[in-house]
């Protein structure tokens, strides 16, 4: 998924991503303290947008769930999959985890 699409679903706005010092969000995606974010910490931060918009608990968002009420359905594993894909993009060490430069930098 596109940052964007993980924004609205977190119900951030761009905006208010971009402007952000980094260490905040860092810190929230830091669940463990360890100064490092690994894929489980930021697919599990990434995917409380995807718990707040499926209204029914369904593990699917229809379209009426996703921003502008239309779009193919996307179910939880397909949202986490997603999140994978662009935690490794983010990755661009390969070492397996996100540093604050990794997390603040677009994905590729």
């Amino acid at each position: 998924m596109r940052s964007a699409l993980a924004c609205l679903l977190l119900g951030l706005p761009m905006a208010a991503l971009a402007q952000s010092t980094g260490a905040g969000l860092f810190q929230a995606m830091d669940s463990n303290g360890d100064g490092r974010i690994s894929e489980a910490e930021y697919v599990a931060y990434m995917s409380q947008g995807f718990y707040r918009r499926d209204l029914n608990h369904d593990g699917v968002l229809e379209p009426e769930e996703l921003p502008g009420g239309h779009g193919k359905p996307v179910t939880l594993q397909e949202w986490q999959d997603n999140l994978r894909r662009e935690f490794h993009r983010l990755d661009r060490h390969h070492h397996g985890y996100l540093n604050p430069q990794e997390l603040m930098q677009p994905p590729r």
